[in-house]
């Protein structure tokens, strides 16, 4: 991605079908997770359990719905696995336009409905529509303190 290197992965997100059960075999067979987050996001329609394997975080990510985009997947698929991993950057404007530059597309986020850069809850974000080995990527500038304030404030959080 020219001058604009990733700087370290934010994410690893894996498609589940049962969000309790993988953190159960995660746990109990890797002694991971113990202190994992779960939480419900309505507006992704998803169930996520988020905890670190070191320095890496891991999302464990199950859809409410039958039709969702991580039962999708692992119906496309056939089996549950690594569904994307998210890769900071330290600009992701100057990110996108590198990858760009080099063939890439944009793709849609699936939970926002929006094509490129954009906010999120964490900071901005933003999906390729290519895949390195079936799996997806996704981009983010991790926002500063003060940004991260400003979303919360906007959104009442």
């Amino acid at each position: 991605m020219g001058g604009n290197k990733m700087s370290t992965i934010k994410h690893m997100a894996f498609a589940v079908k049962s969000v309790d059960e993988t953190l159960k075999r995660y746990q109990s067979l890797l002694g991971v997770g113990l202190d994992a987050k779960v939480v419900v996001a309505e507006k992704a329609r998803i169930k996520v359990a988020i905890f670190n394997v070191g320095d890496i975080e891991y999302q464990l990510n199950e859809s409410l719905d039958a039709d969702g985009r991580f039962s999708q997947w692992i119906a496309e698929r056939g089996t549950e696995g690594l569904h994307h991993i998210c890769y900071a950057v330290p600009d992701i404007d100057a990110a996108l336009e590198s990858a760009q530059a080099e063939g890439g597309t944009l793709k849609e986020c699936s939970s926002c409905k929006v094509i490129g850069s954009h906010p999120h809850p964490e900071g901005y974000v933003a999906f390729l529509e290519q895949e390195t080995g079936g799996i997806e990527l996704e981009l983010m500038q991790v926002y500063t303190p003060e940004e991260l304030e400003q979303y919360k404030s906007i959104r009442g959080i």
